[in-house]
């Protein structure tokens, strides 16, 4: 009966693993400064004093607790999925203190995207006439699914630079697809449930990179590659139940793929424009800069909660902009978002250069 009374009240289940994630995240910093897995102050960070970074790890246990808790009836069908989970998690655990080379990394990556892909059978079958293709064959299905996971984990890896950006923009984006899975029926309740328990343990992570001081403690790639390898199943059972019509027709998104792009745009284009920056002036699109769309903010006087809250509403702008062209032409919807995304860098720039060189900005 209390199992089922949570159920029904989904949003209780964050508050569930929001206490889970309070109980174990004072453990995880005082193991992380006994063991050493710290981050020194370095030319790229602006922090002082050594700061754990591997928030990730309370952030994966709080998540899985509170889920398997209320939900282990479904342990059968999403076991893969929280196999990969944990395998994700390792990776970037791994990355944090040891440090991986690029390639490995990606390796790891697509290692731990084999039980999400290849086990759990979690991929996209459908390519809602993009192209004018519609269902596609499994080769190809693979090749693309693979694709896309390696392009949104390294997306908000590459996003988390200051203080509680990638967490709120995760909050935003579990809120958005627990909502939707919420709304569209009893079969869709668990994936409703996913998004639920990684609110509450990414609010727990938020407050403590915020607003702690002594207590601040960094995500790490623990927790990024979590975030983005749960943000992909996401994305991909997303387009799935609207390819094939398994969502009531009020909340039927025939431009799907489209829409997942519109509410992941800041780390996505950020990610594109960074990687062709790099290509243009030859060197690696791996190697590490300062030219993020945070950087390019805190460029204009804003500080790190000030830049965090900016991108928190130019994503819940895009969101938005996907719920309204959800039924749009798929090619329109992504020229628009795209072409906002643009026009926006554009404008920043703008203000950067007339900031740092006023008047003769324009010259």
């Amino acid at each position: 009966m209390i199992q089922n009374f949570f159920i029904e009240h989904s949003y209780l289940i964050g508050l569930v693993s929001f206490f889970f994630g309070l109980i174990g995240m004072p453990i995880v910093i005082r193991i992380a400064k006994t063991k050493g897995f710290v981050v020194r102050p370095n030319k790229r960070m602006s922090h002082t004093g050594e700061v754990p970074n591997i928030g990730g790890l309370n952030i994966c246990f709080s998540f899985m607790l509170s889920y398997l808790l209320f939900e282990f009836s479904q342990m059968d069908q999403s076991q893969f999925f929280l196999i990969g989970l944990f395998a994700i998690m390792a990776v970037g655990f791994i990355d944090d203190v040891l440090v991986l080379t690029p390639i490995a990394k990606l390796f790891g990556e697509a290692l731990a995207g084999i039980a999400l892909i290849g086990f759990a059978d979690l991929r996209i079958t459908h390519l809602h006439g993009l192209f004018g293709i519609e269902q596609i064959g499994i080769v190809p299905s693979y090749l693309i699914s693979v694709f896309i996971l390696i392009a949104i984990i390294n997306a908000v890896n590459l996003i988390d630079g200051i203080d509680g950006l990638a967490s709120g923009l995760g909050i935003l984006y579990c809120l958005f697809f627990a909502v939707y899975f919420g709304l569209a029926g009893a079969d869709e309740k668990s994936w409703s449930i996913l998004g639920i328990c990684m609110i509450g343990a990414l609010a727990v992570f938020f407050i403590y990179n915020v607003f702690g001081h002594r207590e601040k403690i960094f995500m790490g790639d623990s927790g990024s590659l979590l975030l983005g390898y749960l943000l992909t199943a996401f994305v991909f059972h997303f387009c799935e139940i609207n390819a094939y019509n398994k969502v009531p027709e009020m909340l039927h998104m025939s431009a799907a793929p489209s829409v997942a792009i519109c509410v992941l745009t800041v780390p996505l284009f950020d990610t594109i424009r960074v990687s062709l920056t790099r290509i243009k002036q030859h060197r690696s699109p791996f190697q590490p800069d300062k030219n993020h769309i945070h950087h390019l903010l805190l460029r204009t006087g804003l500080n790190h909660l000030q830049t965090t809250c900016v991108l928190l509403t130019v994503s819940a702008f895009f969101v938005g902009l996907g719920i309204l062209g959800r039924n749009w032409n798929i090619w329109t919807l992504l020229v628009v978002d795209f072409g906002l995304a643009t026009g926006l860098t554009l404008i920043l720039w703008r203000v950067i250069n007339h900031k740092l060189y006023g008047n003769n900005a324009d010259h």
